[in-house]
């Protein structure tokens, strides 16, 4: 995918700064904005796990730091929840004038509640989806419970949040206290999904029923189970991210896919905090390689080699039942099985030295069906004349270029 960093300015001309995340080899079909939480940043990896799982389903993402966060410009202590909307705003304008309007919000913890009130003045919106999110803004103060009294008494505090210190001043609260977000769900009129892990002990799960009895249909609940508030299981934020891509495809348009011009079919990115779990386009679809956790890698695709043994298998199949039926043979089903390692040649005579192994595949055909034996054998030869048996026993060349 690419990933370009960005900049636009909030409604007081300060600098905000995000990342827009674009599909490999395709131009968006939509384009949708990520909320973070309460004090986090756009780099969270939950975050970046979301957004590059919705850039995997064709989606273009904007993803940015609110005012006084991150790198983007403003103090924190003079911002409000307000201020996150008008954030908001800020960047679907953004996106309109540079790319083009988003059609999806999605917002995390407190960014799901700024979503619900961007949205209701965003006309292009169709679809937003909440993550762990309070059904009420002012829910955010009871992190604050030890220092409300220090805060509305001095009128500022300086308060520890996962750790860090931030600034919050009496208006911050105030301006909480005159958001109904029941109120505003019932007035609007787009699809919405909501997310939440029953196991979440910061946003309890409660706040999804009380959101999903407000909205309006079309509305959906999908239980993140096991998840805690943060989604710091990578597998939890990359099974979000593929889940609101997949609901909202329902919702927003999705016109004839346009590639953008290029003969390759197959494309590979990956980021360089993302060990070995690399997205893949091909052709049209879209896939996740990757190496077992044994080899330092998330287990979360296969790996390129089997891949590679996937591709055998697959075309062996094809080529097989492709020969059985212009036969006219009875083969109800084929099976094919590969592997990959690497073995000594059968006639090696210095096996003793490991550059004498070869790349070797072992493939295993079942058959199904009226064959005798004679049929039998003759689909194992044919098995050998699929395209990409030969591709592999002939000799071949990679030719590499740098695209700029």
């Amino acid at each position: 995918m690419n990933t370009q960093k960005v900049d636009f300015e909030n409604n007081e001309g300060q600098k905000l700064v995000g990342r827009i995340e674009l599909p490999a080899n395709q131009q968006p079909h939509n384009f949708a904005i990520f909320a973070h939480c309460f004090t986090c940043t756009k780099n969270l990896s939950a975050v970046r796990n979301i957004s590059k799982s919705l850039t995997s389903a064709g989606f273009g993402v904007l993803r940015f730091d609110f005012t006084g966060l991150g790198e983007s410009e403003g103090d924190f202590e003079d911002t409000n929840f307000s201020g996150n909307v008008e954030d908001l705003i800020a960047a679907s304008d953004y996106l309109s004038k540079e790319y083009k309007a988003p059609s999806l919000l999605v917002g995390h913890s407190l960014g799901g509640a700024a979503i619900i009130f961007a949205a209701e003045q965003i006309t292009s919106v169709k679809a937003i989806a909440t993550i762990g999110s309070p059904s009420n803004p002012e829910h955010v103060t009871h992190l604050l419970q030890n220092d409300i009294d220090k805060i509305e008494t001095e009128g500022v505090a300086t308060v520890q949040l996962s750790g860090r210190p931030f600034t919050i001043k009496k208006q911050f609260l105030h301006d909480l206290k005159t958001k109904s977000l029941p109120e505003t769900l019932k007035k609007l009129r787009k699809s919405i999904l909501i997310l939440h892990s029953p196991q979440d002990t910061l946003v309890e799960i409660n706040n999804a029923e009380e959101l999903y009895i407000a909205a309006h249909h079309p509305k959906s609940f999908i239980s993140l189970d096991g998840a805690d508030h943060l989604l710091t299981n990578k597998s939890d934020s990359i099974y979000t991210g593929k889940t609101i891509a997949a609901w909202a495809s329902r919702y927003v348009l999705i016109p004839e896919e346009q590639k953008i011009s290029s003969k390759h079919d197959v494309v590979a990115s990956l980021d360089k905090e993302d060990a070995f779990t690399t997205n893949l386009k091909i052709g049209a679809h879209y896939m996740l390689a990757d190496e077992p956790k044994s080899f330092g890698g998330n287990d979360f695709g296969p790996s390129p080699y089997e891949y590679v043994s996937a591709g055998l298998s697959a075309c062996t199949a094809m080529t097989i039942q492709m020969y059985s039926k212009r036969k006219k043979w009875d083969l109800e089903n084929v099976e094919v099985h590969t592997s990959y390692e690497k073995r000594h040649a059968q006639d090696c005579e210095n096996c003793e030295d490991p550059s004498a192994k070869i790349d070797t595949f072992i493939r295993q055909i079942k058959f199904e069906g009226n064959l005798d034996e004679k049929q039998t054998k003759r689909l194992i030869q044919i098995a050998d004349k699929c395209p990409v048996h030969k591709t592999l026993h002939s000799e071949t060349q990679v030719i590499t270029t740098v695209i700029d």
